[in-house]
């Protein structure tokens, strides 16, 4: 029989209003209960299970990833699929991380919420909500996916590109896993191919240690060197277009280049939505090879800094970390 597991995190679709803003509401599932009993028998059954800590998804740390993942790991064979009601803010972030946690699942595991909460007026939750539930029961869809507005999107190639749109996330360098409109529709060449193994990961100390950077026009060495004085174990900078960065003053890439030397592992992405990151294509951006950076080819920045949070955090050595960046582990990039 199938049935899902829906796991309600926090996030605008579940919260009410307060004297200080919206709230996330602990009272969610008997609503669910009164909105899902009038939907037909398409969908499939399900059970809720509230996290004990209610989050804004503002508020989600590398832990909260990997206890939402132990969760479905710890169910994996009670439940046919699995929902996970989510905040708009770091959804991405958090799709992305529990696809490198649960590499290999054989179910379907859908990201969604809502940019407006379901007791309110012109919610999109509703719908959101029905059409995770709907494609919860694919047994097709063997991936961690995020659905949003009548998208399907792969997990780890999501990225939020709206706060005041309905579609509010986007699959800038991977096609849609699928589209719900009157029809249900998957691009079955998209999916993943279902791995023959489960290879759950999760890692005792959640937190990889690593950092963001964002370049910008002015960028010092001094700015580079202070934030690289936290020793953090990695950094993923967004740099321009195809992987570029100051290479005029030699001071900038000979930080990155100390840090490296140091043990920081660190990863190049791009500022633009579409994009491939090729650190040979301009000398601005083999300055930043030459130092030892990595180009992060096509991933996300979300992609990128979770997938180097969680090879770090699982202890894996540098010389095996600086490969798998570059590697595919669940679809994340094109080698």
């Amino acid at each position: 029989m199938q049935k899902t597991l829906i796991l309600y995190t926090g996030g605008t679709l579940g919260m009410r209003r307060s004297a200080s803003g919206y709230i996330p509401d602990a009272d969610l599932q008997a609503l669910l209960e009164q909105l899902l009993a009038d939907a037909g028998n398409e969908l499939p059954d399900y059970d809720f299970i509230a996290l004990e800590q209610l989050l804004d998804s503002a508020n989600m740390q590398p832990a909260d990833w990997y206890r939402i993942a132990a969760r479905i790991a710890h169910n994996a064979d009670r439940y046919s699929g699995f929902v996970v009601l989510h905040g708009t803010d770091t959804m991405a972030y958090t799709a992305a991380a529990l696809s490198f946690a649960l590499q290999g699942f054989d179910r379907p595991v859908i990201v969604t919420g809502s940019q407006i909460p379901l007791r309110e007026m012109r919610s999109d939750a509703h719908n959101n909500l029905i059409a995770a539930l709907l494609l919860s029961a694919d047994s097709s869809l063997a991936e961690v996916s995020l659905y949003f507005n009548g998208k399907l999107l792969r997990g780890n190639r999501a990225t939020k590109v709206s706060a005041g749109s309905l579609d509010a996330f986007a699959s800038p360098n991977y096609p849609l896993l699928g589209e719900v409109g009157i029809q249900v529709s998957l691009d079955r060449g998209a999916l993943l191919v279902p791995a023959t193994e489960r290879n759950f990961q999760l890692p005792e100390f959640a937190d990889g240690g690593v950092a963001l950077l964002k370049l910008f026009p002015g960028i010092s060495p001094f700015f580079i060197g202070k934030l690289l004085e936290y020793r953090p174990r990695g950094l993923v900078i967004e740099a321009y277009g195809t992987g570029n960065a100051p290479s005029q003053d030699p001071a900038f890439a000979q930080q990155l280049e100390q840090a490296t030397q140091r043990g920081t592992i660190c990863v190049a992405v791009s500022q633009c939505l579409e994009s491939r990151v090729d650190l040979d294509k301009y000398a601005a951006g083999s300055a930043l090879r030459d130092a030892g950076v990595i180009g992060g080819l096509d991933m996300t920045s979300e992609a990128a800094f979770t997938k180097l949070n969680h090879l770090l955090a699982m202890g894996l050595p540098e010389s095996q970390v600086r490969k798998l960046m570059t590697t595919p582990l669940c679809g994340e990039c094109t080698p």
